[in-house]
């Protein structure tokens, strides 16, 4: 009795784990939270972060400690000048430092910083977006090997069906041995198209699982990908593939700036305290203090600023050539792409129509046969045309989901 319950859990367990399904949404989620690339790049946002923070302490009073000793003997006469090395030194300073730069200065280096951190933001929607495309063609691409498999495997399930009853009447002699034997082939040769539509769906779905990061050799089946055009043309500016552009003009005007404030004057004041002495007479008195300043003001640099301002101004335009041509490949692209599925669309509708009438013949061959009224040519040919035309319904499906998937690319 107890083997009959074991038996009957194990039964069950096993149907639940088969019944199990995953959903694009889940390959998404995990392609993302797998990604190094954009756990690099959240990494480097923190790392500009800090660099901020150095900036500004960099500003604030530096205290530095030091200290130095020097002995040069006179031996009979030869050794250094004392005069110039006082023979032997000691000193110890602590030094308070401080450099003044104006609060404009200040601001344009953080907002490079700023800059720069929107750019990397700028990358992870960009990278995102680029992973989201990659694992929704493969999700698709599997979903289609899965199609395939459902299939093959109904028109598996109707051949072995029939073929019961074809034995049958061939034994009857309603129809002949020749004829059970060529239906045979036909069952035998979609049992194959199922067992290499199965590998296939194997191989596309364990490449899903590689590109997402998932380290899981079960295979589960996948859900319908319900993918919807979500395309948006109107307002370019707040797309990311437009973003960087904006951000480049930006930190080239701001370059403009940093470079205007390396040209003022510098300002820096000083102090320090401590114990300095050649330690001759007295050297015990040697302790003291002094306070300084320097400033500091370019002349003449012999016309490099002209030569920075030209080569920002030639980024400038090179971002511009890039950006005009940009917009011109993603206007055709989006054109394009909408042209296709347009097509497709009416395509899939011609082909649905097919599709009934070819399956209202399955059906009305499948009667006949079961009163012996069908050739066996004609129910072999009406299989074969169901064949091909699900196999087209399904590719172009599919390649209409591709298309889809390529347009939303663009779409954030």
């Amino acid at each position: 009795m107890r083997y009959f319950i074991n038996l009957f859990l194990f039964l069950l367990f096993g149907t639940t784990c088969f019944a199990q399904t995953k959903t694009l949404d889940e390959y998404l989620q995990q392609a993302v939270k797998n990604s190094p690339l954009i756990k690099d790049l959240n990494n480097q946002i923190l790392s500009a972060q800090l660099d901020s923070v150095r900036i500004r302490a960099g500003f604030k009073p530096q205290v530095t400690a030091s200290s130095a000793g020097l002995y040069a003997p006179v031996i009979k006469g030869y050794g250094y000048s004392q005069a110039i090395t006082n023979g032997q030194s000691l000193n110890g300073l602590l030094t308070v430092s401080k450099a003044f730069i104006g609060k404009g200065y200040l601001n344009a280096q953080f907002a490079a910083l700023g800059i720069q951190n929107d750019s990397l933001r700028n990358s992870i929607k960009l990278s995102e977006q680029d992973l989201r495309r990659t694992i929704i063609g493969q999700y698709i691409a599997a979903y289609g090997s899965l199609q395939q498999q459902r299939f093959n495997q109904e028109v598996v399930d109707l051949l072995s069906k029939e073929e019961d009853l074809l034995k049958r009447l061939t034994r009857s002699n309603v129809y002949r041995q020749s004829d059970y034997l060529t239906f045979l082939v036909t069952l035998k040769q979609a049992q194959l198209q199922l067992s290499q539509t199965k590998l296939q769906y194997k191989t596309d779905y364990a490449t899903l699982n590689y590109l997402s990061g998932v380290a899981d050799t079960t295979i589960f089946e996948i859900t319908k990908p319900e993918l919807q055009k979500t395309i948006n043309t109107t307002d370019r500016s707040a797309s990311i593939f437009f973003k960087q552009y904006q951000l480049d003009s930006i930190r080239l005007d701001n370059n403009r700036i940093l470079v205007d404030y390396s040209y003022r004057p510098k300002l820096s004041i000083f102090a320090d305290g401590g114990y300095n002495s050649d330690l001759t007479a007295q050297y015990y008195k040697n302790f003291g203090t002094s306070v300084g300043f320097t400033v500091s003001m370019p002349l003449y640099d012999g016309g490099q600023r002209k030569l920075l301002y030209k080569k920002l101004s030639l980024e400038q335009e090179t971002s511009r050539a890039y950006k005009a041509f940009f917009n011109n490949q993603y206007t055709q692209q989006i054109n394009q792409l909408n042209q296709q599925i347009g097509e497709y669309d009416k395509l899939i509708a011609e082909i649905n129509d097919q599709f009934k009438y070819s399956e209202s013949l399955i059906k009305v061959d499948t009667q006949l046969l079961q009163t012996g009224d069908l050739k066996i040519a004609d129910l072999i040919l009406a299989v074969n045309n169901y064949l091909t035309i699900k196999n087209l319904l399904t590719q172009n499906t599919i390649s209409r989901l591709q298309l889809i998937n390529q347009l939303n690319y663009w779409s954030r």
